[in-house]
């Protein structure tokens, strides 16, 4: 039985998706606000959050970047809501680590539906075990091993590991900040135009012409993804 965290301080919206949830066989647990969210999430492990982006205390965005930041959380599947339609709020929620995105009023059985797809999803990668297939590209999880057209690519750890972060989560766009924090891990002394610089020593190793990439690429002013 799946458990999935439900953070939002609107009762009567949580006890509505908590209704349908549970009647599909989900065991639900419920927070009114980022702080407690934060604290349930830490002490259990959930197999998803539904997050809301306007929260009293931390705020979803945050709530978000932290969770993602953290090693016991940060592959939680994460589907953010919003009274808020607009694409700029959507974009800064998936942008942020939300695998999914919900605008209210919602229905809940489209909700429900949601929730399968994302979990469905997260099953499939980690089904997929040690080993992680991109195209040509061959990742070992494991051995720390990379390779190209059965041909091993000479990778630094950091290479490895921003590599990976970023193909374990496909489709997201990371900016400088963000990929320092999760693959630096805070390292205080470290630049973010570092990032570029490691993007690049990795584009001439996977990349059979690094100046169009096709497996790490580019969003203009915003940061790098895999598609």
């Amino acid at each position: 039985m799946k458990n999935v965290l439900i953070v939002d301080d609107e009762p009567d919206l949580v006890e509505l998706v908590s209704y349908n949830l549970k009647k599909d066989g989900f065991q639900v647990a419920t927070a009114p606000d980022g702080g407690v969210a934060l604290e349930k999430a830490r002490k259990k492990n959930f197999d998803l959050i539904i997050l809301d982006l306007m929260l009293p205390g931390i705020q979803g965005i945050e709530l978000c970047r932290i969770l993602r930041n953290d090693p016991k959380t940060e592959r939680v599947p994460i589907i953010m809501l919003t009274a808020k339609g607009d694409e700029a709020d959507r974009i800064k929620g998936l942008e942020t680590g939300a695998d999914d995105y919900m605008a209210k009023p919602f229905s809940p059985r489209e909700l429900v539906a949601r929730v399968k797809a994302v979990l469905r999803r997260s099953s499939e990668q980690t089904a997929a075990g040690k080993t992680i297939t991109l195209g040509d590209l061959v990742i070992n999880t494991e051995t720390f091993m990379v390779s190209k057209r059965n041909k091993p690519m000479e990778l630094s750890a950091t290479e490895f590991r921003l590599l990976l972060y970023l193909v374990q989560r496909r489709g997201r766009v990371f900016s400088r900040d963000q990929l320092l924090d999760a693959v630096w891990k805070g390292e205080t002394y470290v630049e973010p135009r570092t990032v570029d610089v490691h993007i690049r020593r990795l584009r001439t190793q996977i990349e059979d012409d690094p100046s169009e990439p096709v497996y790490v690429k580019t969003r203009r002013g915003i940061g790098y993804y895999v598609e």
